[in-house]
């Protein structure tokens, strides 16, 4: 069963209806023991870093998504949820879970043009750099919808699945094994975030 995180930060019902239309079978919980059986989990999010990561620490998931993703079932992290992955952020004081070697920075306000503005938000074009087990190599166009104002950054190239240039190249995609961090959103991203949740629930 895929099992979608409920830690009270942001809607994420729009994620559920997306695999139910794929057709997997898919729950949102913040049951520890619900979420300690998941075959597969997702952590969504969106809001301030440390928030998120008090909400996980009061509802005592923080521990078991970190014993979860090194038990090798798939782990996927969207927009915040793909940021609580890391070390930390710029955005608050807070330890990340520390999945990837990867810190989230503001959007450095000096390398933009006068066009783009914080937060970074609708459609992107993103660029991949390895193959991934989630985002497919078979089409040139990869677009998704973006809504943030910090981003990845990491020394560790080996985990940058795909990149995103909004001014300046940031890392949009990283993936290690049996865990995934999406900066974008693939429940708004229509058919192209579809494949996503398909080939993930598919794992």
């Amino acid at each position: 069963m895929i099992t979608i995180i409920d830690y009270k930060a942001g809607n994420i019902r729009s994620i559920q209806n997306m695999l139910r239309k794929l057709g997997y079978e898919c729950q949102i919980s913040d049951n520890f023991k619900i979420i300690e059986m998941a075959d597969k989990i997702i952590l969504p999010g969106v809001g301030s870093f440390d928030h998120g990561v008090e909400q996980l620490k009061q509802l005592g998931l923080w521990q078991l998504l970190i014993k979860k993703a090194h038990n090798k079932i798939p782990f996927l992290g969207i927009c915040l949820g793909a940021q609580l992955m890391g070390t930390g952020s710029e955005e608050g004081d807070k330890e990340g879970l520390g999945l990837f070697d990867m810190h989230n920075i503001r959007f450095e306000i000096n390398k933009l043009n006068k066009h783009h503005k914080i937060p970074h938000m609708g459609w992107g074009n993103i660029d991949l750099l390895k193959d991934s087990k989630i985002i497919s190599n078979q089409t040139e166009d990869h677009r998704y919808y973006f809504v943030h104002s910090y981003h990845f950054t990491t020394n560790d190239e080996s985990i940058i699945s795909a990149m995103c240039r909004y001014s300046y190249n940031f890392p949009c995609a990283l993936e290690k094994d049996n865990i995934f961090a999406l900066q974008f959103h693939p429940e708004k991203s229509h058919k192209y975030g579809m494949d996503i949740l398909r080939k993930f629930a598919d794992l």
